[in-house]
Formats: structure tokens, sequence, C-alpha cells
């Protein structure tokens, strides 16, 4: 049996079985011996009554005998006190044993033997015409295993069916076809599968999305520069131009960093990169990205966080200079204790025009620029993004919020160095 519900259903079907075998074997063993007790006590006292006494005539025992061995279709033996036969009926049934008692059962054979107060035996065998009652005990253990194989088939069927409806689509989503989801049916254990495949599903569909997205936003990203480097490459073959020169190092610059930052984005990506953890001086940090460049003033308290000092970097230095690039100086940075004890808060805020409220989330997202920005004076649409995944890879959050009098903060918090 290669099918799972057949394997289940032949299990099921084992197990009650022999559990009906068991059953059986316990009853015939106890029940019908707590029975035969006083049974076998009743018929003692019944023996006494009526049989005649040893002296009585042969006659007067014979017609005892008959009245006892016929209407039950016994063959029934009377012995005397020294083990002699007194009478016999039918078949000669073997004297009881040598030992004790008033009561005596042969097991397997259906001898009984009752003992007198006189020494006398009564000893009948039932076996000559008696059936016993084990073929029905088998019948009717058949007719159980029918009976419950047919009410659990539909059952077992139904569980295996679920689940070869989950292993079609699993090889669906295997085939490519990434839009593939499984119907959920109940709550049990096979429904949260289902479910939790749907939502796997979602998922690979949705990076399947993102990089080719990212894909092809790359593939025109890269050509800008590259085609103005084509450009003032040409121009420079009729005489030497000192600002060409110049161009052409800032577009090398841009496609330096475009790379970078690809790198940096495709790592973060991967769940089982490992960083460096240190603990990492938030103020201190700021400090030294704000003294590279012109027009930031960072204040606030020092607070410390535990994470990758290069990354960490990267992100405050794409905060500074998307603020420098989209606001008017001065930036202002600022270090604060968070709402919690145990975090610590970075507010970068820009005095530009602000961002619409629609578009705050949408600025994250890989190479989204709001409308109307020149991808000259954008940046390369990445800065943001590796923001939110840097603040994310450390526990942290980063959100985008209108600045009172005009402008845009960010708002990074992390979860703070216990001291």
């Amino acid at each position: 049996m290669n099918r799972l519900y057949l394997q289940i259903y032949g299990v099921v079907l084992a197990v009650l079985l022999l559990f009906a075998l068991l059953m059986a074997g316990a009853f015939w063993v106890f029940e019908r011996d707590s029975g035969r007790a006083n049974w076998l006590q009743q018929m003692q006292v019944f023996a006494e009554a009526v049989i005649p006494p040893a002296d009585a005539p042969p006659e007067s025992l014979r017609r005892f005998a008959e009245a006892i061995a016929e209407p039950f279709e016994v063959d029934l033996t009377i012995y005397d006190a020294s083990g002699g036969v007194v009478l016999r009926l039918g078949r000669k049934v073997p004297a009881p044993p040598a030992y004790g008692g008033s009561q005596w059962i042969r097991r397997g054979h259906g001898a009984l033997a009752l003992a007198l107060s006189d020494g006398r035996w009564i000893v009948m065998d039932g076996d000559r015409d008696r059936g016993r009652p084990i073929p029905h005990l088998f019948m009717a253990i058949a007719m159980l295993t029918v009976a419950t194989g047919v009410a659990v088939y539909p059952l077992v069927r139904r569980l295996t069916r679920r689940l070869e409806v989950l292993k079609e689509h699993v090889e669906a989503l295997g085939d490519g076809r990434l839009d593939e989801r499984v119907p959920v049916e109940g709550s049990d254990e096979i429904a949260k599968l289902a479910d939790s495949f749907n939502r796997t599903a979602d998922r690979i569909e949705r990076l399947v999305a993102d990089k080719s997205r990212l894909l092809a936003n790359t593939s025109h990203e890269l050509r800008t520069p590259l085609a103005r480097v084509r450009m003032a490459i040409e121009l420079l073959h009729d005489a030497p131009r000192p600002d060409l020169l110049a161009r052409i190092d800032r577009d090398i610059e841009e496609l330096n960093d475009l790379i970078g930052e690809l790198l940096i984005a495709s790592r973060l990506e991967a769940p089982e990169q490992h960083y460096e953890r240190e603990r990492v001086d938030l103020l201190a940090l700021a400090a030294e990205e704000a003294a590279r460049l012109e027009g930031v003033v960072v204040g606030g308290v020092s607070r410390s966080v535990d994470g990758d000092p290069r990354l960490l970097r990267r992100l405050v230095r794409n905060l500074l200079e998307n603020a420098l690039r989209h606001g008017e100086i001065p930036v202002e940075v600022e270090v604060q204790a968070g709402q919690e004890p145990s975090w610590v808060r970075l507010v970068v805020a820009d005095r530009g025009s602000g961002i619409p409220e629609s578009e705050r989330e949408r600025i994250f997202e890989p190479f989204y620029r709001p409308a109307g920005e020149a991808s000259a004076e954008g940046g390369i649409g990445l800065g943001l993004a590796l923001v939110r995944q840097i603040a994310e890879r450390h526990a942290g959050r980063i959100r985008c919020e209108a600045r009172s009098g005009g402008g845009t903060r960010f708002v990074l918090e992390l979860p703070a160095t216990e001291n």
C-alpha cells in the first residue's frame, strides 16, 4: 500500500480487529468463569437434593441420570467414593482429578464434575453434541470490522484527499505558478498547513516580484550614468575638458554608490548572513557622520545600541544625505531617550517642502521617488530602502512624519543597550 489513505485505513482496521479479539478473549476467560461459580454451586445443591441415596435401587439412579443427561445432551458417569463406576450414560467420562474440591471443570473439553457429600462424583461432558460459540464470536468480530471499515473509509479518504490537493498545489508552485493557492477548509492541522502554504506562497511571489522590479530598476539606473560617461568620453576625443572629466568622476562615483548599496541590500535579504555585534554610541556616530557634511547640527543625549557599526553608519549617512538633498540647511539631528526605557530614538529633521502623507511609506521602497523628482538630483532610490532594512535587521523601526513648521522628520527607534 503506497497510498497514505490506504495505510491509515489498514491501520484503523488492524487496531479494531486486535481490540475485538482481545476483548473477546478476556470475556471468554473471565466473564464465563465468574458466572460458572454460582452455576456450579446451584448444580451441586440441586444434585444433593434429588439424587437417590447410595443404597437406592439401580433403576431409580438411572432414572435420575437420564433426567439430567437427555435434556442437556451430555454424557454422564457416576463414580463411587473409591473411583469405581456406578452408572454410565453414553461415553465414559474420565474420572475427576485426585485432588480435592467440591466442583471441577476441565477446561477446553466441556467436562463438569460435582462432588456429593457421600463421596460420589457426578461427571458430565457436553463435547458430544453441543457446539462452542467460537464461530459466532468470529462472525460478530467480522461484522464489526466491516461496519467500522465502511464508516471510517470516507473520513480517512477525505483527510488524505486534502493532503493530495495540497501536494498538487505545492508541485504547481514548484513549476513556477506563483499565483497558486490552496483552499483552506476547517480549522484542523491540515487547514493550518494550507494557510501556512498560502502565506509562504504570498511571500515567495512578493519576493520574486521585488527581485524582478529591482533588476529592472537597476538596469535603468545603470544606463543613465553609463550613457553620460560614454558621451563625455566621445567629447574628450576632440579636446581635453576639465568639466567633462569632473562629470565623469561624479558619474563613476554614482555607479560605485549604486553597486555598493545593491550589495548591501542583497546581503541584508539573506537570513543566514551574520554581522558583527558591538556597543555603538549613537550620538558619537551621528556626530562623526555630520562632520563629513556641511549644514548638519547634532545634539541630544549619549545612548548606546547593540549592532553592526558599519551598517548603523550607513543608516545614519543615508538619512543625513537624504535630508540635505531634499531640504534646506541646517539639518537637525537629535538623539533622545525613547518613550520606553529600553529604546533609544534618533530624529533627523529637514526644512524642505515635506512629503505627502500618502507617500510616507512608499519612499522606503527600492527605487521609488516622489513625483517630479529628477534622477540626477534625487539620488539612486535605494538609500531609504536600506535604512528600513538595516533598522529591521537591528529589531528597530523607522517612520516618516511631518515636521512642525514645515519639512520632514525621520524617526528611528532602536533597542537600547543595557547598562
